[in-house]
């Protein structure tokens, strides 16, 4: 999996390409570790991400907290269909923003 980052003043924007699955979960998890309290929206992009596993999931449900901890803001853009699924089976489509 490849992560690009682009900070824009308080929004960061992380771009997930590949798959984020047991093995690539870790190297997401600490990218969002290093998002400081200065960040107050952050976007994953998953236009170029073709699979999640529970791994990521559970990275992602991760994530929200830190956000909502710090009274951030996260969104997730660029869904595919595959993964919009696995977000619905598993009801994050009701604790996540999508777009």
């Amino acid at each position: 999996m490849n992560i690009a980052k682009t900070q824009d003043g308080t929004k960061l924007t992380l771009t997930l390409e590949g798959r984020l699955d047991t093995t690539t979960a870790p190297e997401l998890e600490d990218e969002i570790k290093q998002v400081g309290t200065e960040t107050t929206e952050l976007t994953l992009d998953f236009h170029a991400l073709d699979y999640l596993s529970s791994a990521g999931l559970r990275v992602i449900l991760s994530a929200q907290k830190q956000m909502n901890a710090t009274g951030g803001k996260m969104v997730i853009t660029g869904v595919n269909e595959t993964i919009m699924e696995v977000f619905e089976v598993t009801g994050f489509v009701d604790i996540l923003t999508i777009a």
